[in-house]
Parts: C-alpha cells; sequence; structure tokens
C-alpha cells in the first residue's frame, strides 16, 4: 500500500536542500553561497546537487560557477540580489579587489549625465568574469594599478571618473570637480598625482594653480 503523500517522510535531498536554504536565509543581501559552506550538513557531492536543485527551483539564483544567492522577495515580487551587494561581498572576502568603473564613478560624482550601457568593475585580476543577475550581467575588467588608488572614496572615484573621460573632457570638469570634491578629498586626489598618467597629473597641477570657487 502506497504511502500518502502528505504522510510521506522526506528523502535525505529535500532534507539537505531545506537545512541550506535555513542556513542562507540568515545571510544578508547579495551574500555568496557555495558548497563548502555547508558541508556540515553533507557531503561535497550532495551539497553541490543540492545548489543546483535550488537554482532550478528559482530557490536560489546562480550567480556565477559555484557561487550561489538567495533572491530578494518583497511585495513587487522576487528579484536577484543587487549587483552592487554581491560586489561588496566579494570585496569583503578579499579575494580579489573591485571598484567601480569609470563611467560610473563620472556618473555618481555628476560629471556626466550619461548612464553606462553595462555594469562594468574593474579588477587586479588577470581574468575577465561575468556575473549574471537576472537578465542582468555585471563584468570584471582588469584595470591599471592606478584605478585602485584611494579605492572608492570620492578622490578614488574621480581618478576612474577623469580617466575614462580622457584629456579633452577632463579639463573641461576639473573646475567643476573641484567643488564637489572635499578639500581633504582634492588634497588627496593631489597626493597620489605622481602615480597618475602623465596628462592627468599635469591638469591636476594647472587646476590646482587656479583659483578655487566658492563651493555652492
Amino acid at each position: 500500500m502506497a504511502v500518502p503523500r502528505e504522510m510521506a517522510v522526506p528523502s535525505e535531498k529535500t532534507v539537505l536542500s531545506e537545512k541550506i536554504l535555513e542556513a542562507a536565509g540568515k545571510c544578508p543581501e547579495g551574500f555568496l553561497l557555495a558548497a563548502k559552506q555547508f558541508l556540515a550538513l553533507g557531503k561535497r557531492d550532495a551539497v553541490d546537487q543540492a545548489l543546483r536543485r535550488l537554482a532550478a527551483r528559482g530557490k536560489l539564483v546562480k550567480i556565477t560557477r559555484g557561487r550561489y544567492a538567495l533572491p530578494v522577495c518583497s511585495r513587487f515580487g522576487t528579484r536577484p540580489p543587487a549587483p552592487e551587494a554581491v560586489m561588496g561581498w566579494l570585496n569583503q572576502e578579499g579575494v580579489q579587489q573591485l571598484v567601480s568603473s569609470g563611467a560610473a564613478a563620472a556618473n555618481a560624482l555628476g560629471l556626466t549625465t550619461q548612464m553606462p550601457v553595462q555594469q562594468i568593475y574593474l579588477s587586479r585580476s588577470r581574468s575577465q568574469k561575468r556575473y549574471v543577475f537576472g537578465k542582468q550581467q555585471v563584468t570584471i575588467r582588469t584595470a591599471a594599478a592606478w584605478n585602485f588608488l584611494l579605492a572608492d572614496r570620492p578622490a578614488g572615484q574621480a581618478i576612474r571618473a577623469l580617466t575614462w573621460l580622457g584629456p579633452d573632457q577632463a579639463s573641461a570638469v576639473l573646475p567643476k570637480l573641484r567643488t564637489v570634491l572635499s578639500p581633504e578629498e582634492w588634497e588627496a586626489l593631489l597626493s597620489v598625482s605622481a602615480e597618475l598618467p602623465l596628462w592627468l597629473a599635469e591638469l591636476l597641477s594647472e587646476q590646482d594653480q587656479g583659483p578655487l570657487e566658492v563651493r555652492g
């Protein structure tokens, strides 16, 4: 005689998946999950399979190979975690330093109204990677060392924004940038000028010698 469905004993696979979801539910948005974090719950192969099944069922979002995250549920429906949240956790892991692209930095500082067509983060890593958030992709690109000076401080954003704009546009926006940055951030920007591309170091030197407009 078959056991009624409502009385059926959960399989080991079901129990493992539920335990993984329970543990994952305690993590903040964008926190990346990997099989090695759940080895106390089961063997590696079983955990890998459970993660794949949960992703197939929409209970987890596959971000990249072997890495998953919980979807975010709200009254508007379910969505993947915000890319910014995931990139923030990747930075905290310390595996690679990530900073926003020059286009994103210029937009954040108000130096351009142009919105980046695609989200790009810069890394010291030699390999280019892509992370998937539903229909949206985030690309990680290798960048020169000066892109990571002052990291995500406003002065660091300014470096990436100016080099993305190029010599002509950078020259035009520098007066505005000097009023946007606080005196501390402007001084921080000048303090690393020797490590910047020559054309940018020269522009900063010229701007620093000019009169400072009153910040509004």
